[in-house]
């Protein structure tokens, strides 16, 4: 049997059930509409699971890049109980070398009999990540952020724990796609971990709470900071089609990464909402644009963006992302406050009493074992508040820059705004929404003429 073998769904589900152990959660694809007593059996995998983790939680991977294989390393490693049996990409290469990479790392420490996947629960395709969700008890998600809030929807559905990676979405759309299926999970009792991995590390927690007891007085302005060279720049392999090639560099396509400031500054954006209590600006500005990285390597995403937003209170939060060589580079969290200042990267505290932390912790580890922790206990995690919120104002942020337009928190939250096509709409073989000109660049946004301006400011749908 050849490696990626692309199995239709019928085929696919006949070989879970003979497969299927006695932890399983069922099978049946992720979009069927469930019976009450389907929904309950569907629960978490606690009740059975044995404290000592000695029983079996299947984890699948819906993509293979970079960061779904550290988080598959992070998961095994999180439970002695998880067992690794089921993957999917776009691209079968990258499910080989994922489950080769996770292999070799787990043998380092003893412990590569926890990945499981045969060669036919290794997948390609915009729907193998049913087949996925099928095989599995938690779902890891970390693909191109337009997928996030479907997969994330379907894995809820059908029963099982999600981690889903940053970005949680790209659009208005997405995101209310993911707050409704978190809250489905609360119903479910599911447990749904973010990828907005500060919110673990020991030294930035330690740091946010000194600044919410007053170590630095009132905070006065916050600027967040996330500049360096250009991402995951690759040259095109030779025999790919335009569909593919675009999935293959999916940062540098709007349609699939929603740009920089959701798919980079959402960390910083995260930790400055935490600093302000979890709220939300009430409005914002940006600007943006493509300075030199224009060659059709760079796809049709900016080089540069600026985003001034604003609180209730009247802070103003200063946000700048940058992908561009040649350049400064910085990433930070500074907070500014009325009796000093604080740096959260740095864990560093300028004040009355100058306070530094010193100690260790990997947030990306301890995301994962929070997870595991959650589902062995019954006491499901739910990040679903934050990351929801965190990833919204990126989007807002985003948008900002390529309308030029001022956007209001509320305006963006009553928007029904998708880059098209809908998640739900893509397929193997289709067109891409995005098209080389005759010198092989991409069209980008031009602010103050952006083509999504009249889609985003027409009058939105009122709030469900």
């Amino acid at each position: 049997m050849n490696f990626i073998t692309q199995f239709t769904r019928r085929q696919f589900l006949k070989t879970s059930a003979v497969a299927a152990s006695g932890t399983a959660l069922g099978a049946g694809c992720a979009t069927k509409p469930k019976t009450a007593a389907t929904a309950a059996s569907a629960l978490s995998v606690a009740a059975s699971a044995h404290a000592a983790g000695s029983d079996v939680i299947k984890v699948g991977m819906i993509g293979c890049g970079g960061r779904n294989t550290g988080a598959g390393v992070q998961a095994l490693t999180a439970d002695p109980g998880a067992r690794l049996v089921a993957m999917c990409d776009i691209f079968a290469s990258r499910v080989r070398n994922s489950r080769d990479t996770i292999k070799a790392e787990m043998d380092k420490v003893q412990k590569g009999a926890q990945v499981q996947v045969a060669d036919d629960h290794c997948l390609t395709g915009f729907d193998s990540y049913q087949q996925v969700i099928a095989a599995s008890d938690v779902v890891l998600v970390a693909n191109a952020a337009k997928f996030h809030p479907l997969h994330l929807k379907a894995a809820i559905e059908a029963g099982r724990h999600v981690f889903v990676e940053k970005p949680h979405g790209i659009d208005p759309y997405g995101i209310k796609m993911v707050q409704a299926a978190c809250e489905l999970a609360k119903q479910k009792g599911l447990s749904v971990q973010s990828g907005l991995h500060s919110r673990h590390h020991p030294g930035y927690i330690e740091t946010i709470q000194r600044i919410h007891d007053g170590a630095i007085g009132d905070v006065v302005a916050i600027e967040e900071n996330f500049l360096r060279a250009p991402y995951g720049i690759v040259d095109r392999p030779a025999g790919l089609s335009e569909l593919e090639w675009q999935c293959y560099t999916q940062y540098h396509f709007t349609w699939l990464s929603g740009d920089d400031v959701v798919q980079s500054l959402v960390h910083n954006l995260d930790r400055a909402s935490w600093v302000m209590h979890d709220l939300a600006p009430v409005k914002c500005h940006g600007l943006g644009g493509r300075s030199t990285m224009t060659e059709p390597v760079y796809g049709n995403v900016f080089d540069h963006h600026s985003v001034v937003y604003e609180f209730a209170n009247k802070v103003r939060l200063y946000a700048f992302c940058r992908t561009t060589t040649g350049c400064y580079d910085e990433s930070s969290s500074i907070i500014l406050g009325s009796k000093g200042r604080a740096s959260i990267t740095a864990c560093q505290i300028w004040g009355a009493e100058n306070w530094r932390w010193r100690g260790q912790g990997d947030p990306y580890q301890i995301e994962h074992d929070k997870l595991f922790a959650a589902i062995r206990s019954g006491k499901p995690v739910n990040a679903g508040d934050y990351m929801a919120r965190s990833t919204m104002i990126g989007i807002m942020g985003q948008l900002s820059c390529y309308t030029g337009k001022e956007i209001t928190w509320d305006h963006i939250n009553t928007s029904d705004f998708a880059y098209p096509p809908l998640p739900q709409d893509c397929h193997d073989g289709m067109e891409p929404p995005v098209k080389p000109g005759p010198n092989g660049g991409y069209p980008t946004q031009i602010p103050g003429r952006s083509d999504i301006t009249p889609l985003l400011f027409k009058p939105a749908k009122p709030a469900a």
